[in-house]
């Protein structure tokens, strides 16, 4: 049997079970699921605490950054310290859609920084648009984690690396037009490397136009083996062990 990891899926309570299920079958064996806002973080740690597969993090997307006061961020505080939750996130920068202010992007982003520091958790990274902030205050925050959905330049992927950083890859590599980030995909060492969803988003062909789900993330390790030049196992099975790394977990056994 297969191997595979996903690093970022949203399964939600309404009908999460039957998307575990298809990703189980597939031979997907890890599961993070990352909440974006309060509203949803409680529903990810619930989510974990039901199947020993699945973990949690916890935290504010930046669209959702304009919501995070003090009240908030405590009882983000609060739900980190739980046993099932391996991150804080997603959180970062996002400079397209501007749906929280820049100022307050950075202000919460540097909180959720620190947080994870002081729980020693990663962090997943969201950054559109945003790279020369983000590049900055992770090179100097010394912190580690996962550039999520990762889409910049090789350049700026080896930085990362060279930081200590993890690269995951989405549905987005598989796209037609994404031939200069299938080269950074090829390029990385394959110990940094992490393969995600998105879900409900960014279905990798075949399936693009449907929604999402975690049971789609191998065909992401297939475009892997391929690009490396290596067997499907052995993609498989790298990046599970990639996960176990970033995440400080291991996996139940089959």
């Amino acid at each position: 049997m297969l191997t595979f990891t996903d690093s970022h899926c949203h399964v939600t309570m309404s009908g999460g079970a039957d998307a575990l299920a298809r990703a189980r079958e597939g031979g997907v064996r890890g599961f993070v699921v990352p909440a974006t806002k309060l509203d949803d973080s409680p529903q990810a740690v619930a989510i974990a605490q039901q199947h020993d597969d699945v973990w949690s993090a916890v935290g504010f997307h930046p669209h959702e950054a304009k919501d995070c006061d003090d009240a908030a961020f405590a009882e983000i505080e609060r739900l980190a310290k739980s046993p099932r939750v391996v991150a804080i996130g997603e959180c970062g920068l996002d400079y397209h859609y501007m749906h929280s202010p820049r100022e307050t992007q950075l202000a919460v982003f540097e909180r959720h920084i620190d947080l994870a520091k002081r729980l020693g958790l990663p962090i997943i990274v969201h950054n559109r648009e945003s790279t020369e902030d983000m590049v900055e205050i992770l090179a100097r925050s010394g912190a580690r984690g996962i550039l999520h959905s990762y889409t910049e330049s090789l350049d700026v992927a080896r930085r990362l690396v060279d930081l200590g950083w993890f690269i995951s890859f989405s549905g987005i590599v598989t796209f037609r037009s994404a031939e200069s980030l299938r080269q950074v995909a090829r390029a990385l060492p394959h110990d940094r490397v992490l393969i995600e969803t998105d879900t409900p988003y960014l279905a990798p062909v075949p399936f693009r136009g449907r929604d999402n789900e975690p049971a789609f993330v191998v065909k992401i390790a297939e475009l892997l083996a391929t690009l490396w030049g290596v067997p499907l196992e052995e993609a498989a099975a790298r990046t599970t062990a990639n996960f176990e790394e970033v995440f400080s977990v291991r996996l139940p056994a089959k």
